[in-house]
C-alpha cells in the first residue's frame, strides 16, 4: 500500500499523528499498580507509539522511558518522542513507550537517605517523610518494570529520566542498582542531598564501579545569581550556591572516570533555571543517548543504480541491534516508502530488495505482502501478485487488497 511520498531529496514524510477519537487527540493512557512495597495504588500515565491508529503495519514492540514526575514532564517527552522518531521521516531516536510515574509522596520517594533538616533547602518539616528511595526503586524493579513488561509490547532497552530529586534518584539508581536501566537523564540532581553526604558516595561507587554498557547524560542549570559564572562559583562557600556546586563537582569527577567504563556526557545551560532545563536537557539526553541511531541518506546513496542503498540500510541497523541488544529492523514504513519510489520510477530490481527486506523483517504484517503483491503486478507476474494478496488477506482483511486480489482472479 502506498502510505508515503518522495518530497524532495528523499524526504520521506511519515505524517502519523497521535492517536485520536471522538475528535479528541489522546497522548496516552492511565494505568494503575497496586504496589505492596510502597503499600498504596500507583497511577502511571503510559504512551505506546502509534496506538489505535489501526494496523497498517506490523505490530511493533518499543524500547521504553521510565518518567520521574511523570505528570509534570510526560506531555512534552510524548511529544519529543514523536518528534525525533517519527515526524518528516526522522529516525534520530526510536519510538518508544512512555510511562510516566506520578507523586504520591515525592521526598518519601525520590530521596536516597533520611534527613532531619538540611537548610536553606529543606526544614524539618519537608524532610519529615524522606528516605525512602530504596524502597522506592524495588518498586521499579519487582513491581513495575514486571507490570510494563507483561502488559505493553516493549523491548529490553529502558532509560530512566529524572529533575531535580528525580535527578538524584536516577544517581542513586545508577550506582546501586547500575543495570536496573540502560540509560540515565538526570537534570539538575539534587545533589547536595544530606549535606553534600550523598555526592561522596556517589563519588566513591562510580570510582569502584564498572558501568560498561550504560550511559547517563546529565543537565545542569544556570541556579546562580547575577555576576556569578561557573568558574567563580566552585570557589564560593555560600549556601545558596550548594545546589549547582555539587553538580558542577560531580560533572567534573564523572568525566576523570573514564576506568569505570560509563558512557557520560554533562552540559551546562547558561540560559536555564532550574526550572526551564527539563525541556531542552531532555532533548540533548536522548541526542546522546542515541547519537549513531539515526540512519543518514546523501544524493549517491539515493540515485545509485546498484544495491548500496539496502546494503548500507541493513548495515546501519545491524550496528543498532549491538547497540539495543537485540535485533532492530529498518523502519517498515520508511523502507515500503523506498520500494514504491523505485517501482514507479520503473527500477524494478532496486523496488522487488526493498519490499522483500520488508517481508523478511516483518512475517506478520499484512501490509508488507500486500506491498510485494504491488510489485509482482506492476512487473506482470499475475501469479506472484496473487500469492502475495492472499498471504496478506491472512493476516488482514483489507478492502483494497481484496478488490486487487478479486480483479486478479477474474
Amino acid at each position: 500500500m502506498k502510505n508515503l511520498l518522495l518530497v524532495s531529496f528523499v524526504l520521506l514524510i511519515t505524517d502519523f499523528s497521535l492517536a485520536q477519537s471522538d475528535n479528541k487527540i489522546t497522548l496516552g493512557n492511565i494505568d494503575s499498580i497496586q504496589s505492596t512495597i510502597l503499600n498504596e495504588k500507583r497511577q502511571i500515565w503510559v504512551h505506546v507509539p502509534r496506538e489505535g491508529q489501526g494496523e497498517v503495519y506490523s505490530k511493533q514492540k518499543y524500547p521504553v522511558i521510565y518518567l520521574l514526575d511523570g505528570d509534570a514532564h510526560f506531555y512534552s517527552v510524548v511529544g519529543m518522542i514523536h518528534q525525533l522518531s517519527e515526524i518528516n521521516g526522522n529516525t534520530i531516536c526510536p519510538e518508544m513507550i512512555v510511562v510516566g510515574i506520578p507523586n504520591t509522596d515525592r521526598t518519601r520517594d525520590l530521596t536516597p537517605t533520611h534527613v532531619d533538616a538540611d537548610q536553606p533547602f529543606m526544614d524539618s518539616g519537608f524532610s519529615k517523610s524522606s528516605g525512602g528511595g530504596e524502597k522506592f526503586a524495588a518498586f521499579l524493579e519487582k513491581e513495575l518494570i514486571p507490570y510494563i513488561e507483561s502488559k505493553y509490547p516493549v523491548e529490553p532497552y529502558k532509560i530512566l529520566i529524572g529533575h531535580s530529586f528525580g535527578g538524584l534518584t536516577a544517581i542513586n539508581i545508577l550506582i546501586n542498582h547500575t543495570r536496573l536501566f540502560n540509560a540515565y537523564i538526570s537534570i539538575d540532581p539534587s545533589m547536595w542531598w544530606d549535606k553534600d553526604q550523598y555526592l561522596k558516595l556517589a563519588k566513591q561507587k562510580l570510582a569502584e564501579k564498572k558501568y560498561a554498557g550504560t550511559a547517563l547524560y546529565i543537565g545542569i542549570a544556570n541556579t546562580m545569581d547575577d555576576g556569578m559564572d561557573v568558574n567563580k562559583v566552585i570557589h564560593d562557600t555560600s549556601a545558596g550556591t550548594r545546589h549547582i556546586r555539587s553538580i558542577l563537582s560531580l560533572d567534573k569527577y564523572l568525566k576523570a572516570q573514564t576506568q569505570n567504563g560509563l558512557r557520560y556526557s554533562g552540559k551546562y545551560y547558561s540560559n536555564d533555571d532550574h526550572g526551564s532545563v527539563p525541556l531542552i536537557a531532555e532533548y540533548d539526553g536522548l541526542r546522546f543517548i542515541f547519537d549513531s541511531y539515526r540512519f543518514k541518506l546523501s544524493f549517491s546513496d539515493y540515485n545509485d543504480e546498484s544495491s548500496i542503498l539496502a546494503d548500507k540500510i541493513e548495515r546501519h541497523y545491524q550496528k543498532i541491534s549491538q547497540m539495543m541488544g537485540y535485533k532492530v529492523n529498518a523502519p517498515e514504513d520508511q523502507i515500503n516508502g523506498f520500494g514504491y519510489q523505485f517501482l514507479a520510477q520503473k527500477k524494478y530490481s532496486k523496488a522487488e530488495r526493498f519490499f522483500k527486506m520488508n517481508v523478511i523483517n516483518y512475517p506478520q504484517s499484512a501490509n508488507a505482502y500486500d506491498s510485494y503483491g504491488d510489485y509482482f503486478e506492476a512487473i506482470g507476474d499475475k501469479q506472484g501478485a496473487i500469492e502475495n494478496y492472499t498471504k496478506s488477506l491472512s493476516i488482514k482483511e483489507v478492502g483494497a487488497t481484496r478488490e486487487k486480489l478479486d480483479r486478479l482472479m477474474k
